[in-house]
């Protein structure tokens, strides 16, 4: 790093940790930084025209690749525009790395235009956030940023960085971030209790979130919920945690009123939590949420989650595919013939139940079809014949959500992103990020009037960067 600054230093950081594009709205003092991009020619810039658009197009992307995704903001008011879609990251657990910029240090105690505490501002919405106040540590302080923000529970960090700390001398070595490993198992005891506790119920049910899609255990839960005859229901997800096709996959619990969930938190009598918390409503239910005397088993790597609103009788801090995997071999050795025959008669109830919503949704639809304006149903039915077998959706059709599913049920991981985090304005964004991440795929984006309104300007930077996903908006 002989002769060069801070801005340069940052950038081959970047680059040595395998991130390839930053998202961005700039301001005044990151004039350089854009200038040192220059001479990096394998670190593309998307610019966007609002800090929301930057940050939620970052997002898609993160979620698509799984990695560390660059964001760049200007500074009090720049951070001020990004702080509702940084909590939308937040509450979804995307891997970002938000770069701030600031008039330097040197002019703190001026308390001058555009001053304030950046710092404070973006703690509330973030895992971690910090400023680098000394030259010398810049690097240090990225690769620790870029460490938290990937390691679970994963999340979305703010680092301001003074434009007097870019402009000074580098002196610290670019080398790759190290991240831990994450992949821990519990001992043989513990799931041991755990499967004898499952084996021995009469309704067992399931409910998983994101936490699932992150460690790749999707075929691990299918196997248990197959070997227990398992309802599985998401809460607080946006990937996807189990092929919509499979026969026990039964959707998502509510969304909005604790109420409407209660039915089915409270239908078994062992509960198997994986990779998500109960419950996720805006107006949560308040009192027990399981049937009296019911157990519940949590497992998830991050352990603030567990027993977070309810109690249960079992928790496991631990990576999900390990965990599940062990635990499916540990049912198959003791469960006995007539509690597979339970199981098995399960599965065909639910699977026949299944079926049967499903017909009624689509009579539901179809009496519909011919309506004006064009009803989402029949605008899905007709997509989904015309979409490429490797499609790629990102969803923030919200109410309209169920009939996305219904005509294109997903049944591969990375191809199915659903809005998390409550805020609006995802759809066209996310799709971006997705597309970038994707560039070979069909990526369809759908919004609502609601969520246009707030990011239509995302379409400029579709078209600039020739992002070309296709966005649909439905009311």
């Amino acid at each position: 790093m002989i002769n060069k600054t801070g801005r340069f230093a940052i950038l081959e950081q970047f680059l040595a940790d395998g991130i390839r594009y930053i998202f961005g709205n700039p301001g005044t003092v990151e004039q350089g930084f854009l200038d040192a991009l220059w001479e990096y020619p394998d670190l593309k810039y998307i610019l966007t025209l609002q800090e929301t658009v930057a940050v939620m197009a970052a997002d898609g992307y993160a979620r698509a690749t799984r990695k560390p995704t660059v964001v760049q903001i200007h500074s009090t008011p720049g951070l001020g525009n990004a702080i509702g879609a940084l909590y939308q990251a937040k509450r979804g657990h995307s891997p970002l790395v938000v770069i701030g910029g600031d008039a330097g240090i040197k002019y703190q105690a001026m308390d001058a235009q555009m001053a304030g505490d950046l710092v404070a501002f973006a703690k509330p919405v973030t895992k971690w956030s910090t400023m680098v106040m000394e030259p010398s540590s810049l690097l240090r302080v990225l690769r620790r940023a870029i460490k938290i923000a990937t390691t679970p529970p994963t999340g979305p960090v703010y680092v301001c960085l003074p434009q007097d700390v870019l402009d000074a001398p580098a002196v610290e070595e670019v080398r790759p971030t190290s991240f831990p490993s994450t992949k821990v198992m519990p001992d043989e005891a513990t799931l041991k209790t755990g499967a004898t506790m499952l084996a021995a119920a009469q309704k067992p049910m399931i409910f998983v979130g994101d936490g699932v899609a992150f460690s790749g255990a999707q075929d691990e839960l299918a196997r248990v919920a197959e070997l227990l005859g398992a309802e599985v229901w998401e809460a607080d997800a946006g990937e996807l945690n189990m092929s919509h096709a499979h026969p026990l996959y039964q959707g998502a619990t509510g969304h909005m009123f604790g109420d409407r969930s209660l039915p089915i938190t409270s239908k078994g009598d062992v509960n198997l939590v994986c990779g998500t918390y109960l419950l996720p409503e805006v107006f949560p239910e308040r009192g027990n949420i399981f049937a009296p005397g019911a157990k519940a088993i949590h497992i998830d790597l991050n352990a603030y989650e567990i027993a977070k609103n309810h109690p249960v009788d079992l928790g496991i801090v631990s990576d999900p595919q390990l965990t599940i995997a062990k635990l499916a071999n540990i049912l198959e050795a003791i469960m006995t013939t007539e509690q597979k025959e339970s199981a098995k008669a399960r599965t065909t109830e639910i699977t026949q139940a299944k079926i049967a919503k499903h017909e009624s949704e689509l009579a539901r639809d179809r009496a519909v079809w011919d309506a004006v304006p064009l009803h989402l149903s029949r605008f899905m039915a007709e997509l989904a014949t015309q979409l490429p077998e490797d499609a790629i959706i990102f969803d923030e059709a919200l109410t309209n959500s169920p009939a996305v599913t219904r005509y294109r049920p997903t049944t591969k991981p990375g191809h199915y992103f659903l809005t998390r985090g409550g805020s609006l304005g995802v759809g066209i964004p996310g799709a971006i990020g997705v597309k970038l991440a994707n560039p070979d795929k069909t990526v369809i984006g759908l919004t609502g009037d609601g969520g246009a309104m707030y990011t239509i300007q995302a379409l400029w930077s579709a078209a600039r960067h020739k992002a070309a996903c296709k966005n649909n908006l439905s009311n």
